[in-house]
């Protein structure tokens, strides 16, 4: 047996994201401008930086309809990628009801309305603060890499 270097290995074996370069900032204020281009209702911007350890936003929105659900995450995950950045993981397009799209420091959830009012995450997170797309324009700027 030829001998090989060993391989360093992650030791929880989870993907290590490439770092943005965008801040979260520019990335939650892009990824609310794509869903309302595409006519996403009601989209909310939930600061969870210091509440969670895994994100700084999380974006919930709804679609209309199953369909309208995965357009809304397959045009984000478009515009996102022509900006050069890429979610670590997405999930739920096959079902449409409930979408999560996970951009490191931002997390976009797309609901269909039923399951959005199910679930509830805007009262799961009430102790987030609630920003406005006017606030998040004022700090969005590249990260320094």
């Amino acid at each position: 047996m030829p001998n090989r270097p060993l391989k360093a290995e992650n030791p929880d074996k989870r993907q290590e994201a490439p770092k943005p370069s965008l801040s979260p900032e520019a990335l939650v204020e892009m990824a609310v401008k794509v869903i309302a281009t595409h006519k996403g209702v009601e989209p909310v911007i939930l600061q969870v930086r210091g509440l969670c350890g895994f994100a700084d936003y999380f974006l919930i929105c709804s679609g209309t309809s199953r369909r309208h659900v995965v357009a809304l995450a397959q045009h984000l995950e478009e515009e996102m990628a022509r900006a050069g950045v890429k979610p670590l993981g997405v999930e739920g397009l096959q079902e449409g009801h409930w979408v999560l799209l996970d951009y490191n420091d931002v997390v976009v959830h797309v609901f269909l309305q039923p399951f959005r009012e199910f679930y509830d995450l805007e009262g799961l997170w009430a102790e987030a603060e609630k920003v406005s797309f006017e606030t998040l324009s004022t700090k969005a700027v590249p990260s320094e890499t």
